[in-house]
């Protein structure tokens, strides 16, 4: 019993001491981590790309559009643009300006692969 009572009035003091110190440096705590978060870019965990097109497309722009690596195999690249297309295609309600684009970087990608 003495035991328990004696386990108790430690846990109590960790959880006073603790919450002392966090008292006492919250401020600069604070102060930190809001230096840190600003330091982030904005849009840094978002899954969309921020821009517009290239004039011209690029290996690079063409796997974003679809989602795969430049290098990936072509398998891949087709199943990518499938499932985008079938997200994005005019005749479902999507732009026919961004199914060009999507057919756009998967030539891209499939010449780049062939050559």
């Amino acid at each position: 019993m003495s035991s328990g009572l004696i386990l108790a009035g430690l846990g109590l003091a960790a959880v006073g001491f603790a919450g002392r110190y966090a008292s006492r440096h919250a401020k600069t705590m604070g102060q930190t981590l809001k230096k840190q978060m600003d330091s982030i870019p904005s849009g840094s965990f978002s899954k969309y790309y921020k821009g517009g097109f290239e004039p011209k497309m690029s290996k690079r722009e063409a796997g974003l559009v679809l989602g795969v690596s430049p290098s990936s195999s072509p398998a891949k690249m087709k199943e990518a643009h499938k499932r985008i297309m079938l997200l994005n295609h005019p005749d479902r309600g999507g732009s026919p300006y961004l199914a060009a684009k999507i057919n756009e970087a998967k030539d891209l990608l499939e010449k780049k692969t062939m050559s």
